[in-house]
């Protein structure tokens, strides 16, 4: 799936008094820029550039990178973790924002752009020349047929597998030289859904280093998995430093700090020009916002409570940037829950609980204007109208006019049954209307908005128990799931979206996230008509079919949708620059470099 985080809380306290002496001596302990550049001393244009130095970006609050292997794994999706492997391991083609969309004619690709044949039922891959790997191989076409043959093999355990997709859709995969491999589709596809959406997981792996002896790929699958599972030992294991990227890893600790040092061998037109990046993690918001206060990061976040204090932060030499995301933001319904499973599988009931949840207000009062409404499965641009607005009347119509009945505040089915006006299947007689919800920690804005929430579903006689646990623990249980797994009864309603639930690859089609046994369908959700919807944007390059297939599944509801925050408000020195902020979430700190005020470079 795509990226999933979260982001940061904090209150602001009144520390900025003499800051800008402070940081000036920070920036000489810590070597977080250059030595001799005040952070003041530059403003967000012009200066010298200046090789060297080393850079520090905030992790989200309880957001600790612990994935290193470049074929996901369910539990092991979150936003940082793709990050840093794309830096190690760089996919063939990177999507980049281009005007109110992306596109994946980028200068950081590693091959030419895809040459479609055939009725589009064939493509051709040519990969650039002098690209090498970090002990002197040259980067081969073998290596991207080596991650072909693993994905193919143990599909079951790579998280982007989605049946009838990649690797299903490939009849076969022909090595024509060391730069060139085409790959024979079994039917006539979308070329810029499948450039965009199945083209992007190609990833050239070391196959003269990660399998020396020849193994089959299911045995060498498995010992990569063993490897990938020892957090302790990802500086370390020789595994992992065979790397194609820009840079390497000079320390990973289990705490979640990770330290990035340049890969000489890297062939790229962008190499670093910094001598380290380090990604800090924080507990909370709290400390993050602290050491930000401090000088102790260079790149790092506000919580949206203090947007209108960002004034004093450009005073002290930073620039304030929201970082918008290709995304959507939503609450995930477990329909194989034991209990509440019944419930959440009637149509009628999720539309109801979507018009109790005040989108507009929760984005202006809660987020600070920093979020704006979820419409439905792709990013609200791209919709024209939200399909259940905030409507307590509507809610309680729909679930009065199907059996439900207030006793003492509460509501409770009155009128069982599957005929018109009853309350639906397997749904008992007298059974309240109770749900609970694991939401992500660390995030005030997010627990404001789980409380909003809340107090609307109680004022409508719903109860909404809500449980906060750190992300990596919301999203090693808000896993797809059969009735009969013990982790399904372990959760009823997910969020795991303070900085966005999904993160859209080019193009923003449902396969991996609503379709039947997709890869992220979290909730195990199922629609034969959205199935057949989101086959027409895969294989039709008319506008109508993205339209089609988000009308019919915003209205279904497959999830609740929730207001969609910037990934984050940005705090990054004015002497830090070439940041470039993709709406993917993907880093590219070998293009970062410190500039000083004046005076020739070093």
């Amino acid at each position: 799936m795509g990226p999933r985080s979260s982001r940061r809380r904090g209150p602001v306290r009144s520390f900025f008094c003499a800051v800008t002496a402070l940081l000036l001596a920070l920036a000489a302990l810590t070597g977080c820029g250059p030595a001799d550049g005040a952070v003041t001393g530059v403003g967000t244009t012009g200066g010298t550039r200046v090789e060297g130095g080393t850079a520090t970006m905030a992790l989200p609050p309880a957001a600790t990178p612990n994935w290193i292997f470049p074929i996901g794994a369910a539990g092991y999706l979150a936003s940082y973790n793709s990050a840093v492997q794309n830096l190690l391991y760089p996919p063939l083609f990177t999507p980049e924002k281009k005007g109110a969309g992306l596109t994946m004619d980028s200068p950081r690709n590693l091959a030419e752009q895809p040459r479609y044949s055939d009725g589009n039922t064939t493509v051709t891959i040519t990969l650039k020349k002098g690209y090498r790997w970090s002990d002197g191989k040259p980067v081969t076409s073998r290596d991207v047929k080596f991650w072909y043959d693993l994905i193919k093999n143990d599909k079951e355990e790579w998280a982007g597998y989605s049946p009838g997709l990649l690797p299903d859709n490939v009849k076969k995969f022909e090595t024509l030289d060391d730069h060139t491999f085409r790959l024979r589709l079994d039917r006539a596809y979308n070329p810029a859904w499948f450039t965009g959406n199945q083209l992007y997981n190609f990833t050239p792996l070391p196959e003269h280093a990660w399998n020396p002896d020849g193994e089959s790929p299911k045995k060498v699958f498995a010992r990569l998995l063993q490897h990938a599972k020892q957090l302790s030992k990802f500086a370390t294991d020789p595994l992992w430093k065979t790397v194609s990227g820009p840079w390497r890893i000079e320390k990973w600790t289990t705490s979640g700090q990770v330290s990035l040092v340049p890969n000489k061998q890297y062939g790229g037109p962008d190499k670093p020009h910094l001598d380290r990046v380090v990604l800090k993690p924080f507990t909370t918001a709290d400390s993050e916002f602290n050491v930000l206060r401090a000088g102790g990061v260079d790149y790092g976040y506000i919580p949206p409570s203090v947007m209108a204090q960002s004034a004093r932060f450009k005073k002290m030499g930073y620039r304030i940037d929201p970082w918008e995301g290709w995304a959507i933001t939503y609450i995930v319904l477990n329909f194989n829950h034991p209990t509440a499973g019944p419930l959440l599988r009637q149509t009628y009931l999720r539309q109801a609980l979507q018009h109790l949840i005040d989108q507009q207000t929760i984005s202006d009062v809660v987020w600070h204007g920093s979020a704006e409404p979820t419409r439905g499965p792709i990013p609200a641009g791209q919709l024209d109208r939200v399909p259940f607005p905030y409507d307590p009347k509507k809610a309680e119509a729909l679930l009065t006019a199907h059996g439900w009945q207030r006793t003492d505040g509460r509501l409770r089915c009155a009128r069982p049954g599957t005929g018109p006006g009853q309350c639906g299947k397997d749904i008992p007689a007298g059974q309240p209307l109770r749900l609970e919800l694991l939401s992500q920690s660390g995030s005030t804005e997010t627990s404001n908005t789980m409380q909003e929430i809340k107090s609307a579903m109680d004022k409508a006689g719903i109860t909404l128990d809500i449980r906060q646990q750190p992300l990596n623990t919301v999203l090693g249980t808000t896993v797809p799931c059969k009735k009969t797994e013990a982790v399904c009864s372990a959760w009823q309603l997910g969020f795991f979206g303070t900085q966005g639930s999904w993160y859209f690859p080019t193009v923003a089609s449902g396969e991996s996230l609503f379709a039947t046994g997709a890869p992220s369908n979290m909730g195990n959700w199922s629609d034969p008509k959205a199935d057949q919807l989101i086959k027409e944007t895969e294989y039709s390059d008319a506008p109508t079919a993205l339209r089609d297939y988000a009308r019919y599944t915003a209205g279904q509801v497959p999830v609740l949708w929730t207001p969609n925050p910037a990934y984050q408000v940005s705090v990054i020195r004015n002497d830090l620059r070439g940041i470039d902020q993709n709406p993917t979430l993907s880093l590219a700190p070998q293009d970062w470099y410190f500039v000083k005020k004046g005076g020739a470079g070093r």
